[in-house]
């Protein structure tokens, strides 16, 4: 366990708010959570990736809660057949999270959030579906699913991002349903995931729990606001890129940002 003096106590709860917010309406929340709980607190990488998923847990569920109250989630068909496969592969990639340090996967990762930009950036529009267009899904999206649900397993940064690119501009989904489906996805695989973790000794339950706090009230108020209020599709997408940029900023060490 590691002891927080009460400033870290203040911004872990501040900074797992406004990335409970960005993980319910886009996605790479945790590239906060995860420099806070590494460069701040001063976890090892893996017991942050370990205790950061207490935090995603907490913020999926309040969120998923909030969506689904106001008939923004709904447990049909298409939304199991996005999750299941994304849950079996989770649970694939947290195996390799716990034998690979997240160090080796940094080096590249910067240079794939470049190309998500490039996708983000052109034809905008296809990112503002009023309605979703489809109630069932190409063949070839249950093995990129899998894929996905690996990555999500090992390191879970970004993949709020890699979803919306699948579920809206492959798929074919409404914005703020699809943000619906991957909050509850996330929840979903978060509970295996964390309990791996737990097993192999890799989560910080004191500071997942003030993570948590802050998450899980980020997301519920976001997932209520985005419900309720028309055009958060507009909002959802502007935040997918600013979040984009400000993970290639941190990630090249542009501007000193640490």
């Amino acid at each position: 366990m590691y002891d927080l003096e009460p400033l870290h106590y203040l911004i872990a709860i501040v900074g797992a708010f406004v990335a409970g917010s960005i993980n319910t309406l886009s996605g790479s929340g945790s590239a906060i959570t995860l420099g806070i709980l590494m460069e701040v607190i001063g976890l090892p990488g893996n017991m942050a990736n370990g205790t950061n998923r207490v935090g995603i847990l907490f913020q999926c569920a309040a969120s998923s809660f909030a969506f689904h109250k106001n008939g923004k989630l709904n447990f049909n068909s298409k939304s199991w057949s996005i999750m299941i496969p994304i849950i079996v592969g989770a649970i694939v990639g947290v195996m390799i999270a716990i034998n690979i340090s997240n160090e080796e996967f940094k080096s590249f990762f910067k240079y794939i959030m470049l190309l998500v930009l490039i996708v983000v950036l052109v034809k905008p529009k296809r990112w503002l579906i009023e309605k979703s267009s489809t109630d069932k899904l190409n063949w070839y999206m249950y093995p990129l699913l899998f894929a996905l649900g690996m990555y999500g397993g090992f390191i879970n940064v970004g993949f709020g991002i890699f979803f919306l690119i699948l579920t809206v501009l492959v798929a074919k989904l409404n914005l703020i349903e699809s943000n619906a489906i991957k909050n509850m996805v996330v929840f979903l695989y978060s509970i295996i995931v964390l309990a791996i973790f737990h097993y192999q000794g890799m989560v910080d339950w004191k500071v997942g729990a003030v993570m948590a706090l802050g998450q899980g009230i980020g997301g519920y108020v976001t997932g209520e606001i985005a419900s309720r209020f028309k055009g958060m599709e507009v909002w959802a997408y502007r935040l997918l890129v600013v979040m984009v940029i400000f993970i290639i900023i941190k990630s090249f060490g542009i501007l000193n940002l640490g």
